[in-house]
């Protein structure tokens, strides 16, 4: 590995891989397909908007969209995007909401709550989400089941990236801590290139005390965006909290 290839968590090498590395096309528009339907009369925030994989389109839908994002390299690839420079994003930490309106929904998709690096920032996400709502308004997102992640099977898996690319990964699981870290290994043109990202996973019952303590009530949850059922097997699960109308 070349001495440049080891990229920090805030790069813009991070910006890349989270472009190319999770832009699986039926995933996006199931995920579209489902926002829009949980949208309402808007508008909606995305929480770690990024280069606008799934903002983008569902603006395109006529969704007034805004964003969240903590990198000024991943708001910098949505600006070139067609559409990117017109949508309003601000920077700044995901667990703060940093912005003035209410919503309709505020969602946060792709597994990035479990990257808010503390049980006290996920909390607080819930709650300032929470405060951003509109009565009846809704907080969407996902996240890997806890048993998927603690009995990840196989420790070393060779995938690619859906621009073609080798992508090779691993994970360390402390199961103590209840935290992950993922290492991706991408193969761009100049060599090989290392990306590190640390979770902290929990449980829907957990995640479902969260939002209990931020006053949401929990409304649907699935296996997938798509609206599979969640069952005992599932490995990871789609879940809406709302906010009473009162």
């Amino acid at each position: 590995m070349s001495e440049n290839g080891n990229v920090g968590i805030d790069g813009a090498g991070v910006a890349e891989f989270h472009d190319i590395g999770f832009r699986d096309p039926a995933h996006v528009e199931s995920t579209v397909d489902r926002l829009a339907g949980l949208a309402g009369a808007g508008p909606v925030l995305e929480l770690g908007v990024g280069a606008g994989r799934l903002a983008l389109p569902l603006r395109a839908r006529g969704v007034d969209v805004r964003g969240v994002d903590g990198s000024a390299a991943r708001i910098a690839r949505l600006r070139e995007r067609p559409g990117g420079a017109e949508l309003p994003v601000t920077l700044g930490e995901l667990a703060d909401v940093p912005v003035a309106d209410r919503f309709s929904l505020v969602y946060l998709a792709n597994g990035g709550f479990a990257e808010l690096p503390s049980l006290e920032a996920q909390v607080r996400c819930f709650e300032n989400v929470a405060h951003h709502l509109a009565p009846g308004g809704r907080f969407a997102l996902d996240a890997l089941v806890l048993d998927s992640v603690q009995i990840a099977g196989i420790p070393l898996q060779i995938t690619a990236t859906v621009d073609g690319r080798p992508m090779v990964w691993l994970r360390e699981v402390d199961r103590f801590a209840r935290r992950h870290v993922s290492h991706y290994f991408l193969a761009p043109g100049e060599g090989m290139r290392q990306v590190r990202s640390p979770f902290r996973y929990v449980a829907p019952f957990e995640m479902d005390l969260m939002a209990r303590i931020a006053g949401l009530r929990l409304e649907h949850r699935w296996g997938s965006w798509a609206g599979d059922p969640f069952t005992e097997t599932s490995a990871y699960h789609v879940s809406v909290y709302r906010l009473p109308e009162q």
